[in-house]
């Protein structure tokens, strides 16, 4: 179910998409996805990992489509409870570079948040770096600019010192 709903937020075609209305479709993706997927997972013990959470919403809808970081996060507490991650990673890398990936690789979709310009992939990354600093007890940055094996020794580095 979460997934079917982020295909609605993501679909190309749906451009007309309010912003208040693409932070609430969030919200309920991830609320459902955290019941399907991740409450189950850690009630069994184990760790999860994801690829997106509250701060993706806080940066995209709260900061970038310009609804305020604390409306989007009130909205998301609704959705998610008490439930945040212990570590967040940024993998922080300029727009420009980010946006050369992705037409480089033929094989990715490309989807409706993609497609912006390059003013709005700035205040993306703008707002990464700002959530950042705001929760650096949780938020720690990779430079992603450098190689897949330099990248990867970051991340475990940060995930081994984390859980020590």
């Amino acid at each position: 179910i979460a997934e079917q709903i982020r295909e609605v937020i993501l679909k190309k075609e749906n451009t007309a998409m309010d912003p208040r209305c693409e932070a609430l479709l969030y919200a309920a993706a991830r609320r459902q996805h955290l019941v399907e997927k991740v409450l189950p997972a850690l009630n069994e013990g184990k760790v999860v990992l994801c690829d997106r959470f509250v701060d993706s919403s806080l940066v995209y809808q709260g900061i970038a489509r310009g609804i305020g970081i604390e409306e989007v996060y009130n909205m998301n507490l609704f959705a998610i409870g008490d439930i945040m991650p212990d570590l967040t990673i940024f993998f922080d890398l300029k727009p420009e570079a980010g946006l050369a990936r992705i037409k480089a690789n033929d094989e990715r979709e490309v989807n409706r948040l993609d497609l912006e310009g390059l003013k709005f992939h700035h205040m993306v990354h703008d707002g990464y770096v700002e959530i950042a600093k705001r929760f650096p007890e949780r938020i720690k940055t990779v430079d992603a600019s450098l190689s897949i094996d330099e990248v990867y020794h970051q991340v475990l580095d940060l995930v081994l010192a984390h859980y020590e």
